[in-house]
């Protein structure tokens, strides 16, 4: 009996990718954009995640469970830009 994998290696790593250009763009995001800017820069690395998810989605060539891959790579940006500016706000609020 053959167990078939709900989401395959290779799709696995293509979401990671966009996870990890997400925590690379908002660490570069709040070391060198002012505190006043950083809330506008999130959004634009957030659009440029979703560009790179349908980019790295789409280079995969399956169209199986496409939206669902796509929706994980930019729900999991969204949640580690969260995660960084919230990292960012706290340190910019402790006394230091």
């Amino acid at each position: 009996m053959t167990v078939t994998d709900t989401l395959p290696r290779r799709s696995r790593a293509g979401i990671l990718s966009v996870w990890i250009a997400a925590a690379v763009a908002g660490l570069a995001i709040g070391l060198f954009v002012p505190s006043d800017l950083r809330a506008a820069w999130m959004a634009v690395a957030l659009g440029a995640c979703l560009l790179l998810a349908f980019a790295v989605q789409l280079a995969g060539g399956r169209s199986h469970g496409f939206t669902v891959r796509v929706a994980a790579s930019v729900v999991g940006a969204l949640a580690v830009l969260g995660i960084v500016s919230l990292g960012f706000g706290l340190a910019a609020v402790v006394p230091g």
